[in-house]
């Protein structure tokens, strides 16, 4: 885009001062409504730039527009979804902090719609009766307000325990160098495998995790099984980790890797008292499914 710089009038010059003005800077009455860049202006962008970590400068580049877009949006200005590239806002930040609040752990609240603020949306709907399809519409805008007196002004908690969940970047520039290939035996395995998919290339469109279905590829760093039930007692001997019986799912992969002495590695996860009781539902599979991508991501890290 074409810099908004001191001196320069008219829709352009408007838009930027709306926005600061609602994000509470100063500027002189005289400059909006003349629709002006002066002083007041270029102090304002100033000051907003720094408080962004941009270079300082008083004119509007592209980057300072994105960062002043993104820092304008109110939580509920738009429906927010998984998407590549990602969803990135105050809005988004907002919804983050209400779901973390609220203990719907969605891990550091970075302002970007990833796969782990999606399974918290998911597990928050389904808790308030929505239908916990990782969509925040204005249905689930409105839960999140009516409780605003329980999360608003609070700190965001953020999930700290044995499985810390991975930064974005951090996943990324893991699924980004390894090259996986996973796939499930069954309808419930296979499920939850394609939503490991799908949020491994919703996390990084350069994703090396690969779908496969009844035979995987062996020009891959590692094959993962995942299975309802337990490995047939006729079967050859694999890396097997049964994920009900897990406390530390990152270590446990690494301990499969590290033991392993052919290439690729083939490691089987079995969902087996995990699917057996009651009704498993989708949101049931997208938790199942970070879990396994967190673990993966971590395991695999340098």
């Amino acid at each position: 885009m074409e810099s908004i710089t001191p001196g320069m009038q008219g829709p352009a010059v408007e838009d930027v001062q709306t926005r600061l003005a609602s994000l509470g800077y100063t500027i002189d009455t005289a400059e909006t409504s003349a629709q002006e860049y002066g002083t007041t202006t270029a102090e304002a962008v100033r000051a907003f730039r720094s408080s962004e970590g941009i270079e300082t400068g008083d004119e509007v580049d592209g980057t300072t527009w994105s960062a002043l877009v993104d820092a304008s949006y109110k939580l509920g200005d738009r429906t927010l979804y998984l998407r590549l590239p990602n969803f990135h806002g105050a809005d988004v930040q907002a919804l983050q902090r209400a779901l973390n609040t609220l203990g719907f752990a969605c891990g550091v609240d970075d302002g970007y719609f990833g796969p782990h603020t999606e399974a918290a949306l998911q597990q928050f709907q389904e808790n308030v009766g929505l239908f916990a399809d990782g969509m925040a519409f204005q249905d689930t805008f409105a839960y999140v307000k009516r409780l605003h007196h329980v999360w608003e002004g609070k700190p965001s908690i953020v999930d700290i325990d044995a499985e810390a969940r991975m930064g974005f970047a951090r996943a990324a520039n893991v699924l980004e160098n390894c090259r996986i290939a996973i796939g499930g035996e069954d309808a419930i395995a296979r499920n939850v495998a394609s939503r490991v998919w799908n949020i491994a290339s919703a996390t990084t469109d350069g994703s090396g995790i690969v779908l496969y279905d009844s035979e995987a590829p062996h020009d891959v760093d590692l094959i993962v099984e995942v299975a309802s039930d337990e490995l047939p007692e006729d079967a050859g001997p694999r890396a097997t980790i049964a994920l009900a019986e897990c406390q530390n799912l990152p270590l446990r992969i690494k301990t499969a890797l590290a033991a392993a002495k052919t290439k690729p590695v083939i490691l089987r996860i079995e969902l087996t008292g995990i699917t057996g009781y009651g009704m498993f539902t989708a949101s049931d599979a997208q938790t199942l499914a970070v879990r396994l991508l967190d673990g993966l991501c971590d395991a695999l890290s340098a």
